[in-house]
């Protein structure tokens, strides 16, 4: 008889009453979570990146004062055009590796550690079912790495808007975003970046069930999203490149426009929830089936 079986037994002779739904609370795993120097250290990273390049704008004179025959006109060259500019810039210089971070660690050191500390085999004699553990870690680790990537641009419109004002969206290509508009905007914009890396959730969570060292979960979500990020570069590989989540990782991009482009995230969002739920389907069997020894 599995292990498995052999405690959904216990429950049902020695707990009369039990219920699956009560144990390993969200609020009791999020506060265990919250607690984590690593989830303190990446906040303060996150919260520290705006005025990093704030205190950069100011010494090196701004974006505006750089020289060069480029006339390319780029999102970093209106940083500091509004509180909002600066936000987007935030968000455009970070979410190609650093919101990635964030999102590894949260869904690849969850289950991992627990298995290195010793104590997964015993928060599943709690008893805690499998299933009810692996949805309580994955549904906290997703709220905070959400939380980790609006914790970014709400500081950098903030510091921005107390450093360069409050205006409109000044945008690259042209003409700019009404300053009323611009805050859903940046929603939107986040909203599609975290639906983006859901790959990377997905990737790191189904590692974390495989393997008791969380460096390596989420060594390995990072390394494949890097991969990946290869792989779009390529440009020989033509309309195949579509299929990769990379793809479409920066379609946020269309959010910012005059009039908003729809295209590019729908077909992005609809590629990163696909494989997403492959991952997370094979998380969820694998861990139903794997011996717990750790």
């Amino acid at each position: 008889m599995s292990t498995a079986t052999k405690a959904r037994e216990t429950v049902r002779e020695v707990a009369p009453g039990y219920r699956a739904s009560r144990t390993l609370p969200l609020r009791v795993e999020a506060l265990r979570q919250w607690r984590r120097r690593r989830t303190l250290v990446m906040g303060g990273v996150l919260a520290a990146l705006p005025f990093i390049m704030i205190i950069a704008f100011a010494v090196g004179g701004g974006p505006d004062s750089r020289g060069g025959g480029n006339n390319r006109i780029t999102l970093i060259d209106t940083a500091t055009a509004s509180g909002a500019n600066f936000a987007a810039t935030c968000l455009f210089v970070s979410a190609g590796f650093l919101l990635v971070v964030p999102v590894a660690l949260f869904c690849g050191d969850t289950v991992a550690s627990e298995a290195s500390w010793s104590s997964l085999r015993y928060l599943l004699a709690s008893p805690v079912p499998r299933a009810r553990l692996l949805w309580s870690k994955l549904v906290v680790a997703l709220g905070f790495s959400l939380a980790a990537m609006v914790l970014l641009p709400v500081v950098a419109l903030a510091a921005g808007t107390v450093a360069y004002g409050w205006g409109p969206l000044k945008l690259p290509a042209g003409g700019a975003l009404a300053a009323g508009d611009t805050v859903p905007r940046l929603a939107l914009a986040v909203a599609f970046i975290f639906v983006s890396q859901l790959v990377t959730a997905g990737l790191a969570f189904w590692l974390s069930t495989r393997t008791d060292a969380p460096l390596g979960a989420v060594g390995g979500a990072v390394g494949l999203t890097i991969v990946g990020n290869v792989l779009d570069a390529v440009t020989a590989l033509g309309s195949w490149r579509e299929f990769l989540p990379a793809h479409w990782q920066f379609a946020w991009a269309d959010a910012l426009q005059p009039q908003l482009e729809w295209g590019g995230m729908i077909k992005g969002t609809v590629v990163s929830v696909s494989y997403a739920l492959v991952l997370f389907a094979l998380a969820f069997r694998g861990f139903s089936r794997k011996d717990i020894t750790s």
